[in-house]
């Protein structure tokens, strides 16, 4: 079975691995499309993830001297779809030949619980490429129930990727004007597309300037750029007391971020989102999977059109070449998908 390998930072290659054995309470999934983290998975390429140089110790929920993962690092993915193709007999949900969206990693076969795909069947006639949004949704979603929306706030979103986009649309279905801001112009047109009210090229000026000309600065703003440029200019842009959600996923030491600024002049909310778990305050009734199947009921019922965001659908033998272009052409990249389809 093909499977995606970063051997070391810069170098990816599809290597082959044994079939699983088909265990008790499990299925067979027979990948289709394996969608990439342009975030994420660009820090393992790239060597910069902290897992690789640091230990997370999950007991005391601390980064401490050592190392939690090593290349080579097999498998890495963000979101799957694939067929189930075989059942072990105490299974009935998911039938076998339905389509399931799940997280296995980039390899062509894997088996899954079955626990953990129940509610994850796409239904009859769905495009199987929506699957591959069910994680990046669900952190979208996440940072717009962290930023706390309410009908008719002014809320800024910094970064239009993916995530962004979705932010950007789920912020206007909870009834908030969104200033959509980025530095790629076919970005911002899609947040016009995606109900952003106004858009800003950040090339052009401050988004902090622009919003106090017709505000007192945003209510909230939810920073997606991952970098500390955009959460500097994100504190910046969010009036005194207000929010800001950090959902991007910060690398390396803060450098352009000054604290002593209007952060600590304006005393601002920063807030960390992050898909490991939901909102401390929304945790008694919402988490990850409740977040997901949310995100996917939205996708079908037509309130989120997620096909303008695939820009790439590459045959997993092209891995390297796809996370090359990602990792020195991030700007031409949306969405980009593996298929594993012969």
């Amino acid at each position: 079975m093909r499977v995606i390998t970063f051997e070391q930072p810069g170098r990816v290659r599809v290597s082959l691995e044994s079939p699983s054995e088909l265990a008790p309470g499990s299925v067979r999934v027979r990948t289709i499309y394996s969608g990439v983290s342009a975030g994420t998975e660009l820090t393992a390429y790239r060597g910069t993830n902290p897992y690789l140089n640091r230990q997370w110790d999950t007991e005391r929920r601390l980064f401490v001297d050592g190392q939690t993962h090593a290349y080579p690092l097999t498998g890495w993915g963000y979101q799957e779809v694939g067929e189930v193709v075989e059942a072990a007999p105490d299974v009935a949900d998911p039938p076998v030949g339905s389509l399931v969206w799940g997280i296995w990693g980039h390899r062509a076969e894997a088996v899954v619980s079955a626990e953990k795909l129940v509610g994850h069947v796409l239904p009859p006639g769905a495009d199987p490429l929506t699957g591959v949004f069910a994680r990046v949704g669900a952190i979208a979603l996440n940072a717009v129930h962290a930023a706390d929306v309410h009908l008719g706030d002014q809320i800024a979103i910094f970064g239009q990727g993916v995530i962004g986009l979705l932010a950007t649309r789920l912020a206007v279905l909870s009834g908030a004007r969104v200033v959509a801001a980025d530095a790629i112009p076919d970005r911002l047109e899609l947040a016009r597309k995606f109900g952003a009210s106004e858009v800003f090229d950040v090339r052009a000026g401050s988004v902090a300037e622009l919003m106090r000309k017709r505000v007192e600065g945003a209510d909230t703003v939810i920073e997606l750029s991952g970098t500390h440029q955009g959460l500097h200019e994100a504190i910046r842009t969010v009036r005194k007391g207000g929010r800001v959600v950090a959902a991007g996923f910060y690398q390396g030491d803060g450098v352009g971020l000054r604290l002593g600024e209007e952060f600590h002049h304006n005393q601002v909310q920063l807030v960390s989102s992050q898909i490991g778990g939901v909102a401390s305050w929304l945790a008694h009734r919402w988490d990850v999977e409740r977040l997901q199947r949310t995100f996917m009921a939205l996708v079908h019922e037509g309130q989120i059109e997620v096909g303008e965001l695939i820009s790439h659908v590459v045959p997993v033998e092209r891995a390297a070449e796809a996370f090359d272009l990602i990792d020195k052409h991030q700007s031409e990249v949306l969405q980009l998908v593996f298929t594993f389809e012969e």
